[in-house]
C-alpha cells in the first residue's frame, strides 16, 4: 500500500475537518428541535371555539333545553357533559317519564307543564322515533282529598282535556286495577309519557350542537379579559351549571345539604303473553295518591314492560360511585303493591329496572338563580321527581334570564329559599 494512501475505514483529514465543521450546525439544529418540542408541550391546544356567548355544563334535560332555546335566539353555545347526553348515571337517562298538568293549587308548575308539553309534542313530531306517547294520565285518590280536588279545579278552569268520576267510574273504565271504596279519579286525556334518554339525544340533535365530554371545574373568571375561561382555553360570557345530582359536588360551600341526591328504584314487569290490559290504549300512565305518598307507573311502552315506582326519597348517594343493583326489599314492595292493585300481574316476571337518583331541594322547588356574587353564572337544578317533564319550560326560563339581565328571578326558585333538605314527595 502506498505511504500516502490512508488505510480503509480511517477518515481522512478533510473528512474530519468537514465533520468537525458540521458539529455546531447539527448541535444547533438538535437544540432548536428540542426547544420546539418543549414549546409544543407547554402550549395548550388551541380551543375548538375561541369564544361563545354561553357555556352550559350538563347535557341533561335542563341543560339541553337551555341550549336549544339560546341557539334559537341566536346565541352561540357550547354544551359539556362528563358522561354524555342521556347517560345511564344521569337523572335524564332511562326509559320513560311522566308528563301531567295537575299540580293541586300550584299554578306555577301546572303552567310550566302545559307550556312544556307543546315543546315535547313538536320535538316528537319531528324525531326519528316518538318522544311523547299520548296515553293519558290517570290520578286516583280518596274522595275529598284536597290536592286532587284542586287539580281538577285547575284543569276545568284552564280547559285542559280530562275526565273524572267516582269509584264506579274508575272500576268500569279500568277493570285491570283494583280500586277501593270511596276513591275518585281524574284522567288527563292530553298528557302521557315521555321517552327519556332518547328524548334528550333527539333534542340535542335538533339543536344541532355537539356534546363535549369534559369534566368542568367550578367557574374561573378572568378579570383581565372579563370572560370565563373554559378547560381548553376558550372563553364564554355566561356559564350555566345544570349538572343534576353533581351540582352540590361542584359547589359544596354553597349547595351542600341544599341540593341532595337520593337513590331511587323503578321496576319493569312483564305481562302474560297476549294480555294487552297493561299496555296502551287499555292502560294509561297512572298515579295512586294514598296515605301521603305516590305510587305511579307507566304502561308497557316500546316493549319495556309495565313500569312501577314508589315516589319516596331514598338514602343520600354519590351518583358517580353508587352501585345500581335493584334491592330485594324494593322488588318485594313493588310486587306486594301489584298484588293489591294489579292482581293480573301478581306473578309477573321482573324484566329489569333502573336505579337512578332525584336531586332534591329543601323546598321541593327548582333552583334557577345566579351563583352568589357572580352575575353571569347560573345554577340550575333541584329537578327531583318532576324535573324531566318541565325541561322545556326550565330551559326557556334560564335562556330568558341570559337574554334579559333585568328579568326577576322567581322567588321560589331563588338560591335564598334553599335551606337544609328534608324529605318531600314530588311527582
Amino acid at each position: 500500500m502506498a505511504a500516502d494512501t490512508p488505510p480503509k475505514n480511517v477518515p481522512t483529514r478533510r473528512a474530519l475537518l468537514t465533520g468537525l465543521a458540521a458539529l455546531p450546525v447539527a448541535a444547533s439544529a438538535a437544540a432548536a428541535d428540542r426547544k420546539e418540542r418543549r414549546s409544543k408541550k407547554r402550549k395548550p391546544p388551541k380551543p375548538k371555539v375561541q369564544h361563545v356567548d354561553v357555556a352550559i355544563i350538563g347535557a341533561g334535560v335542563f341543560g339541553a333545553w337551555t341550549a336549544w332555546h339560546l341557539l334559537r335566539a341566536g346565541k352561540s353555545v357550547r354544551l359539556f357533559d362528563a358522561y354524555g347526553a342521556g347517560n345511564a348515571r344521569s337523572s335524564s337517562g332511562g326509559a320513560s317519564r311522566v308528563i301531567r298538568m295537575g299540580y293541586g293549587a300550584d299554578a306555577l308548575y301546572s303552567e310550566m307543564a302545559r307550556d312544556s308539553l307543546k315543546y315535547w309534542k313538536d320535538l316528537s313530531d319531528t324525531a326519528s322515533a316518538p318522544i311523547f306517547h299520548n296515553t293519558g294520565v290517570l290520578w286516583f285518590a280518596p274522595q275529598g282529598e284536597t290536592y286532587t280536588a284542586q287539580s281538577l279545579a285547575w284543569l276545568q278552569a284552564n280547559r285542559i282535556g280530562h275526565e273524572h268520576g267516582d269509584v264506579s267510574w274508575l272500576q268500569n273504565k279500568y277493570r285491570q286495577i283494583q280500586f277501593y271504596q270511596g276513591e275518585t279519579g281524574i284522567l288527563e286525556t292530553e298528557a302521557g309519557a315521555l321517552i327519556a334518554a332518547r328524548g334528550v339525544q333527539e333534542l340535542i340533535a335538533d339543536a344541532q350542537i355537539a356534546v363535549e365530554r369534559v369534566v368542568m371545574p367550578a367557574p374561573l373568571f378572568s378579570k383581565r379579559i372579563r370572560k370565563h375561561r373554559l378547560p381548553d382555553g376558550g372563553t364564554a360570557d355566561h356559564l350555566v351549571y345544570a349538572a343534576g345530582p353533581w351540582i352540590a359536588e361542584l359547589f359544596p360551600q354553597q349547595l351542600m345539604h341544599r341540593i341532595v341526591a337520593t337513590r331511587q328504584e323503578v321496576y319493569h314487569f312483564g305481562a302474560p303473553q297476549g294480555d294487552t290490559r297493561f299496555a296502551p290504549p287499555e292502560l294509561p300512565v297512572w298515579a295512586d295518591f294514598n296515605n301521603g305518598r305516590i305510587v305511579y307507573g307507566i304502561p308497557d311502552l316500546e316493549g319495556a314492560g309495565f313500569k312501577i315506582a314508589i315516589d319516596v326519597h331514598g338514602p343520600v348517594v354519590d351518583p358517580d360511585t353508587m352501585e345500581r343493583q335493584l334491592s330485594p326489599a324494593g322488588i318485594a314492595e313493588a310486587r306486594a303493591y301489584m298484588q293489591r292493585r294489579f292482581p293480573g300481574l301478581a306473578n309477573a316476571p321482573l324484566l329489569g329496572g333502573r336505579v337512578c337518583q332525584y336531586e332534591n331541594s329543601a323546598n321541593g322547588d327548582y333552583l334557577i338563580d345566579r351563583f352568589p356574587g357572580q352575575e353571569h353564572v347560573w345554577l340550575v337544578g333541584g329537578g327531583s321527581g318532576h324535573g324531566f317533564k318541565n325541561g322545556p319550560a326550565v330551559g326557556k326560563r334560564v335562556a330568558a334570564h341570559i337574554l334579559d339581565e333585568d328579568l326577576a328571578v322567581e322567588p321560589r326558585f331563588a338560591f335564598a329559599t334553599k335551606g337544609t333538605v328534608a324529605a318531600r314527595t314530588v311527582f
